[in-house]
């Protein structure tokens, strides 16, 4: 009887990686099922990202959805930056470590910040969704002269 007891929390520490796992599978499927919509998207533990044409949509993954989105045009955008400790890092030399790693998308009236658990792999949306504004800023008539990195010269 005291080896069934000794056996008990470790029947007790595989149920909880069992639960763990298939909520992370649930939350893997939901995320698939809403890509599917977009041209690109990545998924992390701390958001979702997918991008369709201009627009960018972002929030986070659920075992029962996407929720808290938040959709916005590159063409509102005012400059891109790579985040990393709050501070604006370059994309093509970024840090390889970090606590907070974020790419923010300035607008007019205010900024969106979307986190990633990856230096390298935030670095890598940043610079493709650049091309993608510089792209739309160079064809669309009211680019006008905002900055591309921004007032603090990254």
């Amino acid at each position: 009887m005291i080896h069934g007891l000794l056996w008990l929390p470790l029947l007790a520490v595989f149920i909880g990686l069992a639960w763990a796992g298939w909520n992370e599978y649930q939350k893997l499927e939901t995320y698939r099922q809403w890509a599917d919509h977009y041209d690109r998207a990545k998924f992390d533990i701390y958001s979702v990202l997918a991008q369709k044409g201009d627009e960018l949509t972002w929030g986070k993954a659920t075992r029962r959805g996407i929720v808290q989105t938040q959709t916005f045009s590159l063409n509102d955008v005012q400059a891109i930056r790579l985040l990393v400790n709050r501070q604006a890092v370059d994309m093509q030399a970024p840090p390889e470590r970090g606590k907070s790693i974020e790419l923010e998308f300035e607008m007019p009236q205010s900024s969106v910040r979307v986190p990633f658990t990856q230096v390298n792999l935030a670095a890598k949306w940043g610079e493709v969704l650049l091309k993608d504004w510089e792209h739309l800023r160079s064809v669309s008539p009211k680019a006008g002269g905002a900055s591309l990195l921004g007032s603090d010269g990254l």
